[in-house]
Order: C-alpha cells, then structure tokens, then sequence
C-alpha cells in the first residue's frame, strides 16, 4: 500500500463515497440489491480507518467482497452520474490500497 496516495484517498473520496454509497443503495438498491452491500461495506471500512488509522487497517475482505459484488466496479447500464462516480472512487481506492 502507498500509504501517502490512500491517505489522500481517504481525505477526498470517503467523505464522498460516505454520502453517495447511502443514496445509490436507496435510489438503485430495488433493481440492483447489491448497492446495500456496497454501502454496508464501505460503511465498514470507513469505521476501520478512522479507528485503526490509514498505516495500520486491513481493508483486504472488504476490497476483495467490493470486487465481487460489484463486477470489478462494473456500472450496470442503467447506471447514473453517482453510481460511475462511486464506482470509481471505490475503484481507485482499491488500487491505491493495493499498490
């Protein structure tokens, strides 16, 4: 992980993906019942970063569950503005964590 570019992943995006991942699940969630699963889990790690702090959390299950649910941050044709704009803050989280 480069701690440096997750860090200002963090400081940018989650403060956003915290707004957006609630609004996707509950104006997409009744045809794309994975978005509460994405919200939950982003919910998840976000409490994990602000408890264990960017140079010590473990966001390992829960990229690699974001992964699955979402086809490779795959946006469903009937996708909005938020939802790629998610998909892709979550995205570039991932492979920022990974590198």
């Amino acid at each position: 992980m480069t701690e440096t570019r997750f860090a200002e992943i963090i400081k940018k995006d989650f403060p956003l993906l915290a707004t957006y991942t609630p609004v996707l699940a509950r104006v997409h969630g009744a045809g794309h019942p994975e978005l509460a699963e994405v919200r939950d889990l982003f919910a998840e790690m976000n409490k994990k970063v602000e408890q264990d702090g960017v140079d010590q959390v473990d966001l390992t299950e829960e990229f690699n569950k974001l992964r699955e649910i979402t086809s490779d941050y795959q946006v469903p044709s009937d996708g909005c503005e938020t939802y790629e704009a998610t998909y892709q803050m979550l995205a570039k989280a991932d492979q920022a964590y990974h590198e």
